[in-house]
């Protein structure tokens, strides 16, 4: 079977949300360890960002103008900031696959978000919205989300920032191509450094060499190729498709923080996985059409 040009690229574009989006929780579990978490996101989306900002312009891409970075930065603020952002202070205090299992209700939220740009929800997504929800109250049953109120919150609060920017996405003007995702980066990288400031961080000592490359790893891979995938993802196939990562990163940081973070998986964290990626797929479910 001989595989065009643009169905490589969306090959391509779901191994960088499945896989390396799976593994960025471990690589952001390791960082905190060494990183104040806002200091850390926001050093790796600023990077990110200045790295494609000059390789486009050096490929002879022109600057956006004030439209586009408007848009572009309130997406920014979004999904790098408030999205990322708060999953890296959770990390602080909750488990790699705990923080990816949360995660993994962005489709739920992005549904109902989507109702503010004219989407109608369809049954099964109405099911799966309600089965989520019952997965999220069989996770917070566990030991892991008991133990931490906060972390519990600040992972609801980005799924749900990540999830109105995937939603909002389509209806605000962006820069054209790669540059989206530069100004996107770096007005979240930003913002997020703005936030490390306003909130005190401070770095205790200079990181040892894991807390550097896991930063390099999450600027490199995280970053620049996996959030660049996702966004070509939004622009050519459905909201449902592009947020379909949900399904498997779960699976992926948790056997990551399993085998190399000595992280402990129970019986609460095993059913209410189960729950919420048979909600996702709910959610993405769509009947095929009828053959004549």
């Amino acid at each position: 079977m001989n595989l065009t040009s643009q169905q490589l690229k969306l090959l391509a574009a779901f191994f960088a949300l499945y896989v390396i989006w799976g593994s960025t929780y471990f690589a952001i579990r390791i960082g905190v360890a060494s990183w104040p978490p806002f200091m850390m996101a926001g050093l790796r989306f600023t990077l990110a960002g200045l790295l494609m900002y000059a390789f486009l312009r050096w490929r002879g891409a022109g600057n956006p103008n004030w439209v586009e970075i408007r848009g572009a930065s309130i997406l920014g603020v979004l999904m790098p900031a408030v999205g990322n952002g708060f999953v890296t202070l959770a990390q602080t205090e909750v488990s790699s696959g705990v923080a990816a299992l949360v995660v993994a209700t962005v489709p739920l939220f992005a549904t109902l978000f989507a109702r503010f740009f004219g989407h109608k929800p369809r049954r099964m997504e109405l099911a799966g919205i309600a089965l989520g929800i019952t997965g999220m109250v069989v996770l917070n049953l566990g030991s892991n989300l008991r133990a931490s109120p906060a972390g519990a919150f600040y992972l609801l609060l980005a799924s749900a920032g990540w999830a109105f920017g995937s939603a909002w996405s389509k209806q605000l003007t962006q820069p054209k191509g790669l540059m989206s995702s530069a100004v996107m980066m770096l007005s979240g990288g930003l913002a997020l450094l703005l936030g490390s400031a306003v909130t005190g961080e401070r770095l205790a000592a200079v990181p040892p060499l894991a807390g550097w490359l896991a930063v390099g790893y999450l600027v490199l891979f995280g970053s620049i190729v996996a959030y660049t995938a996702y966004l070509f993802l939004l622009k050519n196939v459905s909201a449902a498709a592009a947020t379909s990562y949900a399904y498997v990163n779960p699976v992926i940081a948790v056997l990551l923080g399993v085998l190399f973070l000595g992280e402990h998986v129970g019986a609460h964290e095993m059913v209410s996985m189960a729950i919420i990626v048979t909600a996702v797929v709910l959610i993405g479910w769509k009947k095929a059409p009828a053959r004549s």
